[in-house]
């Protein structure tokens, strides 16, 4: 055939539907295409083909809510199935409820959650005699001051002592008594303070003292470590100034008789909420969540299942409603998995046929491949020679 005398067409696909151009090169088969997986291979699926059930892999993808929900198909064969999605749209409802309740723990537990509740002081003193001169050595008279405290029905497990409530505690004796330089007794909480129990203070004396006691409650400023700008006058409108201290006026008592007497004073104190440490656990909590996870993967599975058992089940209904369609067109589509799985291009079967090649296709065909080797061979042969053959 002379070079010049056909117009080249290897746009034109010629020979038989589905096979490759002659004197193209064969394509690669990049996937499964979309259209080949036509509606009736999907559903005649048969039951040996398919494999054994076997565990998702979790945490290859996220399960989504949608896969627990059941095919329309399925709930008009069961009825009975339609309890199952009301339980569905209850859970969703109480998701959205846990995780709603979940943000606003998280808010919460962000800002100071105190509450108040009752210290009760108990201020008391002991009386200490002087010596008299004939029981061997001589001893001066004293008292000593008591200061301590307790919470009233506190329900924490872990005591908090009695300094860690004050800043500071300033005991005022009678100056006339002790002079000015000794007259008074004071604490003050420092990095380095380790908290205790109560307060006592020893001095000589027989005389009934008048003392005034100053409690300066531990009040935080701000109430946080850091705080936006914005919010700065909102938290000083409280805290312009500190609070008076609590001041309690007592006389000590040297009487023999007042000795077992205690005054007691109720005062108002902030302490951390017990529901905070429950909100904190509750958020870090992951016990409800691994049972959920595994409830989820079992219904996953279940779901699952049930699909597939609907689908062998519209298997065996197409073969008996109509046993000689359904095997033809089952064969059909076993013969395109077939060559699927096989990568076979084209349809050996007919190919080897010889009329196959009788067709009208085939004349031109048999054209077209010749002129395409020709073609070939003389590119071959100008990058030979160097010239360019016209």
């Amino acid at each position: 055939m002379p070079p010049g005398s056909r117009m080249p067409m290897t746009g034109l696909q010629v020979g038989p539907p589905g096979a490759p151009p002659y004197g193209a090169a064969t394509p690669l088969r990049p996937g499964l295409p979309q259209a080949m997986m036509d509606p009736f291979r999907k559903r005649l699926l048969t039951p040996q083909a398919q494999p054994p059930m076997a565990t998702p892999r979790r945490g290859v993808k996220r399960r989504k809510m949608a896969d627990k929900v059941l095919p329309q198909r399925i709930r008009e064969l069961v009825p009975e199935s339609q309890a199952y999605m009301d339980l569905l749209a209850f859970e969703r409802k109480l998701d959205q409820t846990i995780a709603r309740k979940r943000m606003e723990i998280q808010e919460a537990i962000k800002k100071p959650l105190t509450q108040k509740r009752k210290l009760r002081i108990y201020i008391s003193n002991t009386f200490t005699p002087a010596k008299e001169e004939g029981e061997g050595g001589e001893r001066v008279a004293s008292w000593e001051l008591r200061v301590e405290g307790k919470l009233l029905e506190d329900p924490s497990k872990q005591k908090r002592k009695f300094s860690s409530f004050f800043k500071s505690l300033v005991i005022e004796l009678d100056k006339e008594l002790y002079g000015p330089d000794n007259h008074l007794v004071e604490w003050h909480r420092m990095p380095t303070t380790q908290e205790t129990d109560g307060f006592q203070v020893k001095r000589p004396g027989d005389v009934n003292v008048k003392c005034t006691l100053l409690l300066m409650l531990d009040h935080q400023i701000f109430n946080c470590v850091r705080m936006r700008f914005s919010e700065i006058p909102m938290k000083l409108a409280g805290l312009l100034q500190h609070p008076d201290p609590i001041i309690i006026n007592h006389t000590i008592s040297v009487d023999p008789n007042d000795q077992k007497k205690t005054a007691c004073y109720d005062i108002d104190v902030e302490v951390d909420d017990p529901l905070k440490a429950q909100m904190s656990n509750f958020l870090a909590s992951t016990t409800n969540q691994q049972e959920i996870a595994s409830l989820d993967a079992k219904i996953h599975e279940t779901i699952e299942s049930i699909n597939q058992l609907k689908t062998q089940r519209d298997f065996m209904l197409s073969f008996s409603n109509n046993p000689q369609d359904f095997i033809q067109e089952w064969i059909k589509s076993q013969r395109r998995d077939l060559k699927i799985i096989t990568d076979v291009i084209g349809n050996p079967e007919e190919e080897r046929r010889a009329e196959f090649y009788q067709q009208p296709w085939a004349q031109e065909a048999v054209g077209r491949h010749i002129f395409a080797k020709v073609q070939q061979r003389r590119q071959e042969l100008e990058q030979v020679l160097g010239i360019r053959l016209t």
